[in-house]
């Protein structure tokens, strides 16, 4: 089953993908397989072991299920100064 997502990136994931946000049809059945798939577009190199994962907010687990018209971040470690 296919869910439309608003997919948001940070740091050097947004680097990465030229974009800020963008629209995700995906048929992905969790965040990881998610997240995969966008790796293989864009060539994100952060393992999601390097990674946190956000849904409409909240921070979520890899294995949650995308739920459509989700908001979803990932979000790379950051480094202060």
């Amino acid at each position: 089953m296919n869910r439309r997502l608003i997919v948001r990136y940070f740091a050097s994931l947004r680097d990465a993908a030229g974009v800020a946000e963008e629209t995700l049809i995906t048929g992905a059945p969790d965040l990881r397989g998610v997240y995969a798939e966008l790796q293989a577009r864009h060539g994100f190199r952060l393992p999601v072991a390097h990674l946190r994962v956000a849904v409409d907010g909240d921070f979520a687990r890899w294995e949650d299920a995308p739920r459509e018209g989700s908001e979803v971040a990932f979000i790379p470690p950051v480094s202060g100064g």
